[in-house]
């Protein structure tokens, strides 16, 4: 890995650990469906004009169907999802969970395309499902406090947008292989947008969300997903996407340490040992060890 292809990666995943920070600032005064949809569509706005620039505009409309679907299971769904957790669970936490995306990605390859894993492939699944198993047992509570969402139902939240996220990257490799990267993605911005305007429109709140709250919504849709994506498809441009996809690792750090700095978050032994656990499970599941027979 080159110097600044180091750098970037490192800044990518400075950026998506901090979207977690953003999204508990920001969720509990837009709320859940309200914060989706700016976070989309800020990305939409930023995402778009590059699409054209790179003559990718003809591509997303002759894959627009299936960008829409995927938009929504990779963008719509999974931002709400994670807004209504972060009213409950920290960051770190949130982070966490958020790494098991690889293990869904290897499930649903496996029982719904057919995708049989190895024998190394298929104990990583089950040591990250300990893992997750091990991290909700200890962290999940299904008794509401003080009007807040139980944390239960919050890390089931996170283990939804995960699915979704797994199930997305299976059937972009299935029907979007031939789509530009980065039109996929303003596509994604766009679709989740339009299926996310009449839910906010109808939930947004009636008292005027806090100049802190604004700031944390434009920095999640104009930097962890607009700038983020560009940084990313760079990144799978320069260093291919096996390499890519392993900043899914250091995000829960960044996530951690933000939320320490910020949010006076603290990282138990239990998330600390369960995210040893989901990170060793994830690396076999997706083949980046070199145990792949």
């Amino acid at each position: 890995m080159k110097p600044a292809d180091l750098a970037q990666w490192v800044l990518l995943a400075a950026i998506w650990g901090a979207s977690f920070l953003f999204m508990r600032v920001a969720a509990p005064e837009f709320g859940a469906w309200a914060l989706a949809a700016l976070r989309v569509g800020g990305a939409a706005l930023m995402l778009l004009p590059f699409v054209w620039l790179a003559g990718h505009a003809g591509a997303l409309r002759r894959h627009w169907k299936a960008v829409a679907v995927v938009g929504c299971l990779n963008s719509a769904i999974p931002f709400v999802l994670y807004n209504v957790a972060s009213l409950s669970i920290t960051a770190g936490l949130a982070a966490i969970l958020n790494a098991t995306t690889p293990l869904w990605g290897a499930l649903v390859a496996w029982v719904l395309l057919g995708d049989r894993p190895g024998r190394w492939r298929a104990i990583g699944l089950a040591v990250g499902f300990i893992g997750v198993v091990w991290l909700a047992w200890d962290e999940a509570e299904f008794t509401s406090t003080h009007g807040r969402l139980a944390t239960g139902w919050a890390v089931l939240a996170c283990l939804g947008a995960t699915f979704c996220y797994g199930l997305a990257a299976n059937l972009t490799q299935r029907h979007l292989a031939a789509a530009p990267p980065l039109a996929n993605a303003a596509g994604s911005q766009v679709a989740s947008t339009l299926a996310l305007t009449a839910p906010a429109a109808a939930t947004w709140p009636a008292a005027g969300p806090s100049s802190p709250a604004w700031a944390a919504a434009a920095a999640l849709a104009f930097l962890c997903s607009g700038v983020a994506y560009l940084l990313y498809f760079r990144l799978i441009a320069r260093m291919g996407p096996a390499r890519a996809i392993t900043v899914t690792y250091l995000i829960p750090v960044f996530a951690v340490v933000w939320g320490a700095l910020f949010l006076d978050e603290t990282l138990t032994a239990t998330m600390a040992g369960a995210c040893l656990i989901i990170f060793v499970g994830t690396a076999l599941a997706s083949g980046l060890l070199p145990w792949r027979r």
